[in-house]
């Protein structure tokens, strides 16, 4: 039973709560419409702008997703899980398997909008990766779509004078991709570092992700070391919240 502080809450969230619970439970599945306006109207004796309320809740939660002309649906979608330490372990890429693999299994992954270019170098970039004044930086940016929606952007910056004439500076890279080219060069990556944070995204990162309103997106920063130290490569994500699980599997 709703103790007073829920009821006192609005009524389009009251109404969200009870949707959001029906699609816990299971009364509405992934791909399920859900009520419309008018059926909300009837069964709680709202106004429209309530109704629509409740369901942009669900909306920009991610929950739910509206389809012109048809109504609001049950997200269809499975967040990925990223597995963030078994992913990065020399056995993947070395083996000449993408670091993906472990995230994926048997799903659809596809990199599209890939660019390759040389760049002066943004000065946190700069910075990280030691550079001299004059120095530019491989750059490479890809969009990831899985199962057919975009779940991640990513901006790899590299040292121009380690990568000259080497894979990565093509678009395809090759078995195990970055690190195992960079492996070959002789400055294969034996520790990793991930930064993690949140904000809400600008409308171009909205539009290529082609993410709910309302959902955030999650900044993941990892930058690459060889055994003596030096950074190699640094790599900035911008992930889809609602397509996300971020995972960190460890012994004590």
């Amino acid at each position: 039973m709703a103790n007073a502080g829920d009821d006192r809450r609005p009524k389009y969230q009251r109404i969200a709560d009870t949707l959001r619970e029906a699609i816990r439970s299971g009364e509405y599945g992934p791909g399920d419409r859900l009520p419309g306006e008018n059926d909300l109207m009837a069964a709680h004796g709202v106004a429209r702008m309530t109704a629509r309320q409740a369901l942009s809740v669900l909306r920009d939660e991610g929950v739910a997703e509206a389809r012109k002309g048809a109504g609001v649906f049950v997200r269809e979608f499975r967040p990925l899980r990223r597995r963030g330490i078994q992913r990065l372990a020399q056995q993947q890429w070395g083996n000449g398997r993408s670091i993906w693999s472990t995230d994926i299994e048997n799903r659809s992954l596809d990199v599209d909008q890939v660019t390759v270019s040389e760049e002066a170098a943004p000065d946190n970039v700069a910075a990280v990766l030691d550079l001299a004044e004059e120095e530019t930086v491989c750059v490479r940016r890809r969009r990831f779509v899985l199962d057919g929606k975009p779940v991640l952007l990513a901006t790899s910056y590299l040292p121009a004078s380690l990568v000259a004439g080497a894979a990565i500076t093509q678009e395809e890279t090759g078995p195990g991709g970055t690190y195992a080219r960079l492996a070959e060069l002789g400055y294969e990556p034996v520790h990793f570092r991930e930064e993690v944070r949140s904000r809400m995204p600008s409308q171009d990162e909205a539009t290529q992700l082609a993410m709910s309103a309302g959902t955030p997106v999650i900044l993941v920063c990892r930058t690459a070391f060889t055994a003596e130290g030096r950074p190699v490569e640094i790599n900035e994500m911008t992930l889809d919240a609602a397509s996300y699980i971020l995972e960190y599997d460890f012994d004590a």
